[in-house]
């Protein structure tokens, strides 16, 4: 059992790119926050992520209440919690979100090509895109990810990587038939590689969820309650999967992943829950067996609590988004 791979199923990652830029000094470009986009770009996810890849020229990129970052052609950022978020073609320019790019989104051929700038000679290309995902009930990637994800081209030595980055240059700059879906599936395996290559780059002493993944014990607990969610765990049982002592188990998961791990199988219970609701028929009852809830009772009253509304009403919002 590949724990992150599970996260992203049980999350929903659907990836797409909207817009390729093609900008002129001096230019700016500010990105609303995810969700004031949502309903245009993809209605019915919880939460989106922003991201860009510089594929020509050197740009200027960073959260609006933070210094800004050079990205040099090759160059990967995203934004994993959905903040505002200004490219430039120098540093503390600003320029307002036009939105009607947004709303025209749906009757538009993607990538939508933007031209932007002053007509200069100094010239970026930048891709846009977005990922969707839920974030709730529980999304114990999401929780863990900077605000700011900045991947330099010379430090791209995951070569899968290097070859995603590159085949979304040569997509957006000589379109073809299905260049649309290619990018699309391009955007999701680029953002797990550039989520790979920040576990790896995390230092040693970091503690949160991608660290105690990368931990041998840490990451061999959470491998188990992934691979086995319905089974009625208990802390002694999982320390002796584990290899460890109840006391240690408890200690070091805490550390890392903030909750004790009994609670932390309760929270992602209810997120394999919430995704039956969403894609299956399955009764109530038969969710509530399938996760590891006791009775379909105990499932509604965790459900309630942690969501804010019932089961039935979270699988009737979902059915009309």
């Amino acid at each position: 059992m590949d724990t992150l791979s599970e996260v992203l199923r049980a999350v929903r990652l659907t990836g797409a790119v909207f817009f390729s830029i093609d900008a002129s000094a001096p230019w700016a470009a500010d990105a609303p926050e995810g969700q004031a986009v949502v309903p245009h770009i993809m209605p019915g996810a919880e939460h989106v992520i922003e991201y860009h890849v510089v594929t020509r020229g050197s740009c200027w990129g960073g959260l609006l209440d933070q210094p800004p970052v050079l990205l040099e052609a090759g160059d990967v950022i995203v934004f994993p919690q959905g903040d505002a978020h200004v490219l430039s073609s120098e540093p503390g320019m600003r320029e307002a979100p036009d939105f009607d790019l947004f709303r025209n989104l749906r009757t538009s051929r993607l990538p939508v090509e933007v031209s932007l700038g002053g007509g200069s000679e100094e010239r970026t290309q930048i891709i846009c895109g977005f990922f969707g995902c839920d974030a709730r009930p529980f999304n114990p990637l999401l929780a863990a990810l900077p605000r700011v994800l900045h991947l330099p081209a010379e430090k791209v030595r995951n070569p899968v990587l290097h070859q995603l980055v590159h085949l979304a240059m040569r997509e957006s700059s000589l379109p073809e038939a299905g260049t649309d879906c290619v990018l699309a599936r391009v955007s999701e395996l680029l953002f797990v590689e550039v989520v790979r290559s920040h576990v790896g780059a995390l230092p040693i002493e970091t503690t949160g969820w991608l660290a105690g993944l990368r931990d041998n014990r840490i990451g061999k607990a959470l491998q188990c309650l992934h691979a086995r969610p319905a089974h009625a765990w208990t802390l002694d049982e999982l320390a002796k999967e584990v290899g460890v002592s109840r006391s240690v188990l408890a200690e070091r998961f805490a550390h890392f992943v903030g909750i004790p791990p009994i609670q932390y199988l309760a929270k992602w219970r209810l997120q394999l829950a919430a995704s039956l609701l969403r894609t299956t028929q399955q009764s109530l009852a038969e969710v509530a067996a399938e996760v590891g809830y006791g009775s379909e009772t105990a499932l509604s009253h965790a459900f309630k609590r942690d969501v804010g509304v019932s089961p039935a009403h979270y699988r009737r919002r979902s059915a009309r988004e």
